[in-house]
């Protein structure tokens, strides 16, 4: 039962895609009320590091990013998702694909990777926390839920960055 963390190929898509919906369906994972297609998000998402966690040969999470901005001077800086499979919350599978992209991340020259989490999210903040991101910040009401159980809700946002000392120095 050895978890690996690999490159996201195409493949991963429609496993990627089903626990994306399961982050989507707790309504604390993102203001987004479905997937998006395989077009949409490799269109989003930057090239690499794009990983999955692997577990008996069944995707067992997922992480990416999208650039921040198209200006050279935000080159290094992106903004992460990381979506864990319900039966592999809890087990270290979060922080086995956080580590592994933030590694990957500062290899490729990323100095600063953000993201925004609903400060219900416990467990994701938990996990950041863990693995040197810090809150910059929280939005407040900043976006109204379109769905599911906060739906017609204005939900506040935890901003949380991790600085590289390796990338960008």
């Amino acid at each position: 039962m050895a978890l690996i963390v690999r490159p996201m190929q195409v493949d991963d898509w429609p496993a990627v895609q089903r626990i994306y919906q399961q982050g989507i369906d707790t309504g604390n994972a993102t203001f987004e009320a479905r997937p998006p297609s395989w077009a949409e998000f490799d269109g989003a998402k930057v090239g690499s590091p794009r990983l999955v966690a692997e577990r008996d040969g069944r995707v067992a999470g997922w992480v990416a990013a999208s650039r921040v901005s198209s200006r050279c001077v935000y080159e290094g800086v992106v903004e992460h998702s990381i979506y864990v499979a319900e039966d592999e919350r809890g087990q270290g599978t979060g922080r086995a694909l956080l580590d592994a992209f933030v590694t990957a991340a500062e290899a490729e020259g990323i100095w600063t990777v953000q993201s925004g989490i609903f400060p219900e999210n416990e467990a994701s903040l938990a996990l950041h926390a863990a693995t040197g991101f810090r809150t910059v910040g929280i939005r407040q009401r900043v976006g109204k839920m379109g769905y599911g159980p906060y739906a017609g809700q204005w939900r506040d946002v935890v901003m949380i960055e991790r600085r590289s000392t390796i990338a960008g120095q």
